[in-house]
């Protein structure tokens, strides 16, 4: 048989998961898993290039989510926005950059508002820099539009409010 005439076999992530009319789905899930740990990897090491090595991409996702918009937010604001249901975790990253002195609180009322530091927004924009230098440049060269990485991004989080029914109705089991 011609290479060009072979059926594509879809990468799924877990064959024994799938049922003939929702491969699609395992397909978009392996996806999700490589481009993760893809992205996680990324923030690590981009973190570490701006001289912060010990930080976990949840760490790195709280300092840039304070950091958006130059606002001032709170512990359930950054819970909500980055979709993160254990607020502890949020919390002990938070306690992190405080003593790193990359954000600063303040307390009023009942209320903890966190906002970056001159220090934290240096390291917002060093890392900034090294995006640019080493992800965007590259990206801008891909021969996709840009309205195609949209529409990836849209469907990314249709799917999401799909897994979270999911995960509600599987609470509820």
């Amino acid at each position: 048989m011609d290479e060009s005439m072979k059926p594509v076999v879809p990468i799924v992530s877990s064959e024994h998961l799938t049922s003939p009319d929702s491969w699609q789905l395992s397909e978009f899930e392996y996806g999700m898993i490589i481009a993760h740990n893809a992205f996680t990897r990324w923030m690590i090491r981009c973190m570490s290039a701006v001289g912060h090595q010990d930080f976990s991409p949840l760490d790195v996702l709280v300092l840039h989510n304070v950091n958006h918009r130059s606002r001032e937010k709170r512990l359930t604001d950054i819970c909500f926005v980055l979709h993160v249901e254990d607020s502890h975790t949020v919390n002990y990253s938070l306690k992190k950059l405080v003593k790193l002195e990359l954000l600063q609180k303040e307390k009023r009322g009942k209320e903890i508002f966190y906002k970056t530091t001159k220090e934290g927004a240096r390291v917002c924009k060093e890392y900034r820099d090294i995006r640019e230098r080493c992800l965007t440049s590259v990206y801008r060269n891909l021969e996709k539009e840009g309205s195609e990485i949209s529409e990836a991004a849209s469907l990314m989080r249709l799917l999401s409010g799909l897994y979270d029914q999911a995960s509600r109705a599987a609470a509820s089991l």
